[in-house]
């Protein structure tokens, strides 16, 4: 596929021709020592950064679906599977614990559980619901532990983007996305007594099957088995409750309908407590099939939520005291010997807003009170999880992976969530951090509503631009006036991609008007970028602005991406916390900014070097900056990017072996490939060696390999890609337009004589090379990642206008070389015919 790309240049726009070839002449020895040099340097520092203290925690996280093996089917492949372990060590890995029956129900030799476990789910509650006044009982739940916004990631009904009240219990119950049949989010059904005093499921086989056909194959019932399994007496009140406590056989040892009915909490290491009010306020009793609920009044709003504060009290008001010592009072179910633990802590309570309740998929509450599975408890301040890696924000499949931490028990490999942990103790007021939660929905909301649009105006003024530039250029309209205009605003253009990440510098989300302060705060950007780029006494040569704004673009990208990824976040081209694709590292769109900026910069910084005969340098800074950018990408801690480190190695690869002077064949690029494969691979399986609660989803795809799963992975991803270059036709039409306007206008001799591209590579033969290695990487990375042609589409954004400034300089310092008219011929001095 690369050959085909690259070649060896000639299927890249222009040759270079003659003129350009003596610039690379071939040095004896380069192209092995620069290749062997960046390999080198990557295993050099996959040993240091191995040996970092504080390493393994910095990197631990979770699964998520727009990287490769992210969501991590279930290594169980029946009900059974995920018990046959436990049988053996017990679930918490401990030789010898007794398991129970499939009710739920503690046996004589049950065992105590390190705390007990309240989940609390309130589908649909936002952060924007709580009031110091209405709701009482969660504002000081949020004055006594972490909070965070919870992103509800589930199965959607068809067409629709939002978690119905069912999913999200049914994605609790799995630690997975898990969903229920229909097309409308109907309520769950009340649960069937039995026999035992326990209850089971309705239709608990239907919902199997449903969710045994989604490409992420939950297994229903991990968290109630697990905690049956382990001797642990199980409870739920409220439907929706049943669904998340439920074993894997859609069991319940005790079902109440109401907190009151339950009774005692105190035998009970598992409660699970409903409190729908606000889903019943949203989708009423029973809803049609077909039919979308209706948006609730913001009375009818503030009045559930009041209901369901209720709710919450009385689950708190019935929580065991601890004693004065620092003991818990026995109960009926353990040793008469009370265990020990910190005073007021005995019991954790878990507040998950874990469901939609609006037609729009919202951020929702998330809040922690008590001991937290890594030891101590939930101080007062933000939550976060391995999964996100961003503070004040976690994801509902955190939840079961948190319930499990807490009840001691081993997470097996299909919940793929991460412990929600809690932060430094923070003095901030109770206000200060709801209102701040709120603010980060509030900028989720604005980013779905400004993202069409800001991406309809972006492709339509690029596209515009390059037919403007290409009458200028072709026809030399404008005359001199009209290059200075495109050079300028060619810079500005290549700056833009780089700058929709840099605008969340600014809160433009809470300002009047987002869709035009969006489109202000990143032309600002843009423009500040370019006016270093052309001010500087790097202006004159035709890389100099290029080099500028694409070294911009790579140091920025790499250093946020070193400190957490914060400026990805609700970036107009980064991540969507609400849908929850992905929270940290490279995503699809900032890797291929990243690549094409990264490997630009090399190109003109090697010029620059190659000009002043420091050609081996040149190599060098290439081969050394290079390799550290492709490893920041795939390392876990950083870039986490599977798919985008072996299409970046190639690209750096090409830049190298061509500003050497080799040729970039076939097999060179196999072995580049390969090489890159091989070095995501180790990272993937170095990543797996760790404790499966610290892995990142590359650790989780090389369990998926060993479980026969990575296809169902795979699958999914490439449907994604060809769903997303399908469907996103103006991202396509971009990138259609971009590569026709190098190809067909800078490439091609115009109204200024030679072709400017040629003329451009005369004067900048690295240019040649940076270009290539750009179009490399892009293609590659394309087949290689679900979010298909938005890759060449930004990778282009940030490569086509950079070069149509080069070439716009090239053009203006090279003098014309039109033809001028033919002179008359000379009279001949051969003497007359006889």
């Amino acid at each position: 596929m690369a050959s085909a790309h690259s070649g060896h240049g000639r299927a890249c726009p222009a040759t270079g021709g003659p003129a350009t070839r003596p610039a690379f002449r071939r040095v004896a020895g380069t192209v092995p020592t620069t290749a062997s040099l960046l390999l080198a340097l990557l295993s050099v520092l996959l040993c240091v950064l191995l040996g970092l203290p504080g390493t393994p925690e910095a990197f631990a996280a979770s699964g998520v679906p727009h990287a490769l093996g992210a969501q991590g089917a279930s290594g169980a492949s029946d009900a059974g599977t995920g018990a046959s372990d436990a049988g053996t060590t017990g679930a918490s890995g401990a030789p010898g614990v007794p398991r129970a029956s499939g009710d739920g129900m503690t046996g004589a030799s049950a065992v105590t559980p390190p705390g007990r476990v309240v989940i609390i789910g309130v589908p649909g509650l936002e952060w924007s619901d709580l009031d110091r006044e209405r709701t009482p009982n969660l504002w000081r739940l949020v004055g006594e532990g972490g909070s965070a916004s919870m992103s509800t990631r589930a199965v959607p009904p068809p067409e629709r983007g939002i978690t119905c009240p069912a999913a999200g219990w049914l994605t609790v119950s799995a630690g997975q996305r898990a969903g229920a049949p229909g097309t409308g989010c109907e309520p769950p059904r009340a649960p069937e007594a039995a026999s035992y005093g326990g209850a089971s499921v309705p239709g608990w086989g239907e919902l199997t099957a449903f969710n045994a056909t989604t490409s992420y194959r939950p297994v229903l019932g991990q968290l109630g088995g697990l905690a049956a399994e382990a001797g642990l007496k199980v409870a739920a009140v409220g439907p929706g409750a049943a669904l998340a406590a439920a074993d894997r056989s859609g069991k319940i040892g005790k079902y109440a309908a109401s907190v009151e009915e339950l009774g005692d909490l105190s035998p009970y290491g598992l409660i699970v407590v409903e409190a729908d009010d606000l889903a019943r306020a949203w989708t009423g009793d029973a809803p049609a099939a077909d039919d979308a609920p209706a948006t609730m009044t913001a009375q009818a709003r503030r009045e559930a939520a009041t209901r369901a504060d209720r709710v919450v009290g009385a689950v708190l008001d019935r929580l065991p005291p601890s004693l004065a010592d620092g003991t818990t009072p026995a109960s009926p179910t353990t040793s008469t010997a009370p265990e020990t633990t910190a005073p007021g802590t005995e019991t954790t309570v878990l507040v998950a807003g874990l469901a939609d309740a609006s037609v729009a998929p919202h951020l929702h509450v998330a809040i922690a009170r008590g001991p937290s599975p890594g030891g101590g408890t939930y101080a007062r301040g933000y939550l976060t999880a391995a999964s996100t890696r961003q503070d004040g924000l976690v994801t509902n499949t955190d939840l079961t992976a948190t319930a499990i931490g807490l009840l001691g028990l081993e997470s097996p490999n299909g919940v793929v969530g991460r412990a929600w942990q809690g932060g430094e103790a923070s003095e901030e007021p109770v206000a200060a951090t709801v209102e701040k939660l709120a603010d980060d929905d509030l900028a989720s909301q604005v980013l779905r509503e400004v993202r069409g649009p800001f991406f309809a105006v972006f492709v339509a003024v690029q596209i515009l631009f390059y037919l403007l530039a290409a009458v200028a250029i072709r026809r030399g309209w404008g005359g001199s006036r009209a290059l200075t205009a495109i050079q300028v605003v060619a810079v500005v253009s290549g700056a833009i991609a780089v700058s929709t990440f840099l605008a969340q510098l600014i809160p433009w989300w809470s300002l009047p008007a987002p869709m035009v302060w969006v489109i202000v705060t990143i032309l600002g950007f843009a423009c500040a970028v370019a006016g270093v780029a052309l001010s500087g006494p790097w202006r004159a040569h035709p890389l100099g602005p290029l080099t500028v704004v694409a070294a911009i673009t790579s140091v920025a990208l790499l250093a946020d991406v070193m400190t957490g990824s914060a400026l990805q976040v609700n970036a107009v081209t980064g991540y969507e916390p609400v849908t929850g694709g992905r929270f940290y590292g490279f995503s699809n769109i900032a890797f291929a900014v990243y690549a094409a900026g990264t490997i630009l910069a090399l190109a003109g910084i090697a010029q620059w070097l190659i000009s002043g005969g420091r050609r081996t340098l040149a190599l060098a800074v290439c081969a050394v900056y290079g390799g550290l950018a492709v490893f920041a990408d795939g390392w876990p801690a950083w870039g986490a990017d599977f798919g985008g480190v072996p299409a970046f190695l190639v690209g750096v690869a090409i830049l190298i072996i061509l500003v050497s002077g080799g040729r970039v064949s076939p097999m060179r690029l196999i072995l580049v490939g390969l090489a890159g494969s091989l070095l995501i691979g180790a990272i993937a399986a170095v990543d797996w060696l760790r404790p499966a609660d610290q892995r990142t989803h590359l650790g989780a795809f090389v369990q998926q390999v060993l479980d026969g799963e990575a296809w169902t992975v795979v699958g999914r991803k490439f449907g994604a890609m060809i769903g997303v270059t399908v469907g996103n036709w103006s991202l396509s039409l971009l990138t259609l337009v971009a590569l026709a306007f190098l190809f067909l206008v800078l490439d091609r001799p115009s109204r200024w004589g030679a072709s400017a591209l040629g003329r451009a590579y005369t004067l900048a033969p690295a240019l040649r090379a940076g270009l290539i290695g750009a179009l490399a990487c892009s293609l590659i990375g394309f087949l290689m990642n679900d979010s298909g042609i938005a890759i060449p589409a930004m990778a282009l954004t940030v490569a086509v206008p950079l070069t149509l400034a080069a070439c716009v300089r090239a053009v203006r310092l090279s003098p014309p070389t039109t033809p001028g008219r033919s002179s008359v011929p000379a009279a001949s001095t051969a003497p007359p015919s006889p």
